[in-house]
């Protein structure tokens, strides 16, 4: 297994906001770990690349092992040498991503220059060769361009660009479409995926957008209030979500023919950390909450046909 999180939490000061996560992910697949905002999903991006110390964080218990590596027992030192090697990490805003006053070209080979020990000339000429798979035309010319020069969705590949520069084994990609347009956004997607597909990698894809995991995703996680609420394959998911908020979540998809009005939202907003309901957390806006969920958390096991599943209650297929 490339990456396997076991019972993970992490505390920022006095406050847990992520609690036992697990989670396994192999070569050349793809998981969707998915949630409204607030659910802890970048925080499982920081806990991941060992970043947590950058937001006064740390991992209270639990494990990352990454090709059978322990990541939260290593010093920061040899961090270094995962973090942009053999893990890469594409972060959430394109527009911030990239420093405004580099040339897109010396940002891209510095990856390679620290990771992969190559000269100038060598790095720049990997640099335009990434460029060009990734299907930014004039590639060299590119190179010598300022961020500000580039729209949206070209920065965003020059973020992946940089992100596969260090030949990674591990992508964790953050709302990798944040701030893009819709068709940009599709592209942006098909692209990570068929990056994971081609190359082998572990593609570990964050994002609050059902409908993008549909469209990609091997694998899906379903993270509320900090925990994990569901995690199946893809298609049995969709097909028969098993808990509340899933179904909930599935629902917010807008579908073609849709009558007007006819769009279901989720009542109510996750919790803050300071504030998360003893019991289940997502039993204030649970329309099958009854006295079992407020009084205990469900624990999170294996169910029948597959996946893992936290909820006193759950979904029948007949249900979903």
């Amino acid at each position: 297994m490339l990456l396997s999180v076991e019972n993970l939490s992490v505390a920022i000061g006095p406050v847990e906001p992520l609690s036992g996560l697990s989670l396994a992910l192999d070569r050349g697949e793809i998981l969707g770990l998915v949630g409204e905002s607030g659910s802890g999903k970048s925080l499982t991006a920081l806990a991941v690349t060992g970043l947590l110390p950058l937001i006064g964080g740390r991992v209270s218990s639990g494990s990352v092992s990454f090709d059978g590596v322990d990541l939260c027992r290593l010093p920061e030192a040899d961090l270094r040498g995962y973090r942009g090697r053999r893990i890469a990490f594409v972060t959430q805003n394109p527009m911030t991503a990239l420093d405004p006053i580099q040339r897109i070209g010396d940002q891209v080979d510095v990856v390679a220059r620290l990771h992969l020990g190559l000269g100038k000339a060598a790095a720049r000429a990997r640099t335009v060769d990434l460029l060009a798979s990734l299907r930014i035309p004039e590639a060299a010319a590119i190179c010598d361009a300022f961020p500000h020069q580039l729209s949206g969705g070209m920065k965003q590949r020059i973020v992946i660009a940089m992100a596969l520069a260090g030949d990674p084994d591990l992508i964790i990609a953050d709302e990798p479409t944040t701030a893009l347009d819709v068709t940009v956004q599709a592209q942006i997607i098909h692209l990570l995926g068929q990056l994971a597909r081609d190359r082998g990698l572990g593609l570990l894809l964050i994002t609050h957008d059902m409908g993008v995991v549909a469209q990609v995703c091997d694998k899906v996680a379903v993270l509320y209030a900090g925990r994990l609420a569901e995690t199946r394959e893809v298609g049995q998911l969709f097909a028969a979500p098993a808990h509340p908020y899933t179904r909930a979540l599935i629902g917010c998809i807008p579908r073609e023919g849709m009558a007007p009005g006819s769009l279901s939202g989720i009542p109510g907003a996750v919790p803050s950390v300071a504030t998360y309901p003893g019991g289940c957390r997502f039993h204030p806006r649970c329309p099958r909450a009854a006295e079992p969920c407020r009084a205990a958390p469900p624990p999170f096991a294996a169910r029948p046909g597959g996946g893992m599943l936290a909820c006193h209650f759950p979904l029948e297929p007949a249900d979903a």
